[in-house]
């Protein structure tokens, strides 16, 4: 494959990624990193440095069309981000102890547990009975968003903080170690356990991913893992993508939204299985 047809080829593969990422709260890195290393022979190592600079782009194509459109949970997303910031810088540095098979297995192991998460709630819109938090009360963390597709404006009320702050310091190492922007586990997160709708979380999490990826990137770059060759038509491509993307999630219904990405999740799982045995 000459340059100009990779350059070409990663572009196409990353404006796909950019907006499925877009649409999931992914990042794009859960699709980029597969797809560079099974369909263009590119070391995992790399794929995951220029998949940590498509999540800065796609956190800043979509992020700030949600802000827009009041999907984004600011005060959650500003919370939280004191737990994936330090999990962040945590996964950068692990990610340079463990074997390049022993990150595929991983990568597989997250993404089928997150998939599985996320398939037993596949049919619910909003939990109404979520429990009271005083903490959530004390930080008013609660909000309303406008459904589109509902055409209706959506009260919903933040549930056990504490836990989303732990499981928020796990996607972040998760995502230091990996480069996928850990969207894979911080939709399910808020979605499951903090009972946020899965539009707020989606839109939550593009927020928050790009603020993640830039802890671990100086960690990254520093070891040489970052190819600026590779890294530029990704970005360019997940930036694109993800810009579409932000404009057609608040259209779509919210369960098509979850089977989407379970779907998605469950191939990408298989997929690294594969790769790491």
């Amino acid at each position: 494959m000459t340059p100009i047809e990779f350059f070409a080829a990663a572009f196409a593969v990353s404006l796909v990624a950019g907006l499925l990422g877009s649409l999931l709260g992914l990042g794009g890195g859960i699709i980029v990193i597969p797809a560079l290393t099974l369909l263009l022979g590119v070391d995992i190592r790399f794929a995951i440095g220029a998949s940590i600079v498509s999540v800065i782009a796609t956190s800043s194509g979509a992020a700030a069309a949600y802000v827009r459109q009041r999907m984004t949970n600011l005060r959650v997303a500003m919370f939280l981000e004191l737990a994936t910031t330090t999990g962040a810088i945590s996964g950068a540095y692990l990610a340079g102890l463990f074997s390049v098979r022993w990150l595929y297995l991983i990568f597989a192991v997250v993404m089928g547990y997150s998939a599985l998460m996320m398939f037993r709630k596949r049919h619910s819109i909003i939990d109404s009975g979520a429990p009271v938090s005083a903490l959530a009360d004390r930080l008013k963390l609660h909000d309303t968003y406008y459904d589109e597709a509902e055409r209706t404006d959506i009260d919903y009320k933040v549930a056990r903080p504490q836990v989303g702050l732990g499981l928020m310091y796990i996607a972040g190492v998760v995502s230091g170690l990996l480069g996928i922007g850990s969207g894979a586990l911080k939709v399910p997160a808020m979605d499951l356990a903090m009972r946020l709708p899965i539009k707020v979380s989606t839109a939550t999490s593009n927020f928050m991913i790009g603020v993640t990826a830039a802890a671990s990137a100086g960690v990254y770059f520093a070891r040489g893992d970052i190819n600026p060759f590779i890294a530029a038509p990704v970005a360019a491509g997940v930036l694109g993508g993800s810009t579409a993307g932000a404009r057609v999630l608040g259209r779509i219904n919210s369960s098509r939204v979850r089977a989407v990405f379970v779907i998605v999740l469950l191939w990408v799982s298989a997929q690294m299985l594969i790769k790491g045995l």
